[in-house]
């Protein structure tokens, strides 16, 4: 039978098939985070339930921290503070694999997990953040989950789940100059809706894809889930298997050649059967940015505000309506005259090192504009090591962006800091709902490079439109 590369994964880890459309699948990998894996290894201690393989489980301290240089246990967010402690003393206690804030490896979990080699191709990952389908850019069929679903994996390493619908989604054609993954997933949500993918596992293929880095793979299925999909997730190919050789928690000499003839299996059959089947032209895409508060009320940055008057559908006028009131715009507003107040470069969709080089490269020399709040937060320490080492964060500090470790930061507020009232941000973040950033705040999601243009310009601006006044 032929079959997609998420149902070969699937039935590798099928333990039993309960005949009503539920399975029992084995779970290879988990990562735990200080906000809800403090929750389950609590509630597993308290039921004196203990971690079934503590060495296949994973865990670092990013989402409740502060990112300010000199940070410690102490947090803007009330009981932050017990959040940490509470995660710590339960992971140490089980003897789990922890990048604790002196650690040389503490990050952003989705980009700790491919730097340490942690998401492999073919196995099954999980971690309780619905962002964690990133890892599907490494071939992982990876997926988020709740504290309690996360609870029983960990003891069980088991979880009850329906088999998805299969998507395939091909990118064809030539990426124009300026043109990133993060710009290719805005026009797919853009174009199909938020839910244009519910119910599915996605798999990206095509020349474009095949072309893409590591990382812009990451950040293209890392927001498979703002389309509604379950995963997002990409065959692996020679890049991955060459960046993940000597990874500390890859596999290593013999065992490396065995998983390579695994992994060298891992690819849809060409007569597999996909239940949705999409193709983008991609040759004249140009960067996006979003306008509203979801992710599919997106537009070409040289665009204008839709008209809601021109929208037929009840209910995406209504959303219109709001979104336009709400991030204080009017229809046929040009977006790239658009200012802003505050700038952020950071979260698990964009703040890998090949992000920052980015971002760097059209700030180098110039300066923010005034009055605007400019942040750069590294993925994980390690990334912030590696941008130091090639003098990035001078760039950024000469260039007005604060210069902060690594975490999430800004990305979203749970009573920790955050960007002032009503402040207009252009964000490199994946989600932009009401209240996002901060009470009131209005966030349009962007690439590294548009973020940088738009630092530099004082409104939302691209590459190519930065013209003399810089």
């Amino acid at each position: 039978m032929s079959l997609t590369l998420i149902e070969k994964i699937w039935n590798d880890h099928v333990i039993k098939d309960d005949g009503d459309g539920n399975f029992l699948i084995y779970i290879d990998r988990i990562f735990l985070h200080e906000r809800t894996g403090s929750i389950a290894l609590k509630s597993i201690e308290e039921s004196n339930r203990s971690v079934r393989n503590p060495k296949k489980v994973f865990s670092t301290i990013d989402h409740i921290v502060d990112t300010f240089p000199g940070r410690n246990d102490t947090t803007l967010m009330p009981s932050g503070s017990a959040f940490i402690k509470s995660f710590r003393d339960s992971v140490n206690k089980e003897g789990i694999n922890f990048f604790d804030l002196d650690n040389e490896h503490q990050g952003i979990s989705h980009v700790v997990s491919p730097e340490q080699g942690i998401a492999l191709p073919g196995i099954t990952y999980i971690c309780p953040d619905s962002h964690t389908c990133s890892l599907g850019g490494l071939g992982s069929m990876a997926w988020g989950v709740g504290s309690s679903e996360c609870e029983h994996a960990l003891v069980t390493n088991t979880l009850l789940l329906k088999k998805p619908k299969m998507m395939q989604v091909t990118f064809e054609g030539k990426l124009a100059e300026g043109v990133s993954s993060k710009d290719l997933i805005l026009y797919l949500i853009s174009k199909y809706g938020a839910a244009g993918g519910k119910g599915y596992a996605i798999e990206f293929k095509g020349p474009v894809i095949n072309k893409l880095g590591i990382e812009a793979r990451l950040t293209l299925c890392n927001m498979a889930v703002e389309f509604g999909a379950w995963t997002g997730i990409i065959a692996p190919d020679q890049k991955i298997f060459d960046y993940l050789k000597d990874k500390p928690f890859a596999p290593k000499k013999e065992k490396y050649n065995e998983a390579l003839d695994q992994w060298n299996k891992l690819y849809s059959d060409p007569d597999a059967h996909f239940d949705k089947q999409l193709t983008i032209n991609c040759s004249n895409l140009s960067p996006f940015v979003t306008w509203g508060t979801s992710p599919e009320q997106a537009l070409p940055i040289n665009d204008v505000i839709p008209d809601p008057n021109n929208i037929e559908n009840a209910l995406e006028k209504e959303s219109a309506l709001r979104a336009m009131e709400y991030m204080n715009l009017e229809a046929h507003q040009k977006i790239n005259t658009i200012k802003i107040d505050a700038a952020f470069i950071g979260s698990c969709t964009n703040s890998r090192i090949s992000d920052l080089r980015s971002a760097a490269k059209l700030l180098k020399g110039k300066k923010v504009a005034k009055g605007v709040k400019a942040i750069c937060v590294p993925g994980s320490t390690q990334v912030k090591k590696m941008a130091e080492q090639e003098g990035l964060d001078k760039i950024f500090i000469e260039a007005g962006f604060e210069w902060r470790e690594s975490g999430c930061s800004m990305c979203f507020f749970v009573g920790g800091e955050s960007f002032e009232e009503k402040s207009r941000v252009i964000t490199t973040t994946n989600r932009n709902f009401e209240n996002r950033q901060g009470k009131g705040t209005r966030s349009h999601l962007a690439s590294p490079t548009t973020v940088a243009a738009s630092a530099i310009s004082g409104h939302i601006n691209f590459t190519k439109n930065i013209g003399s006044e810089v």
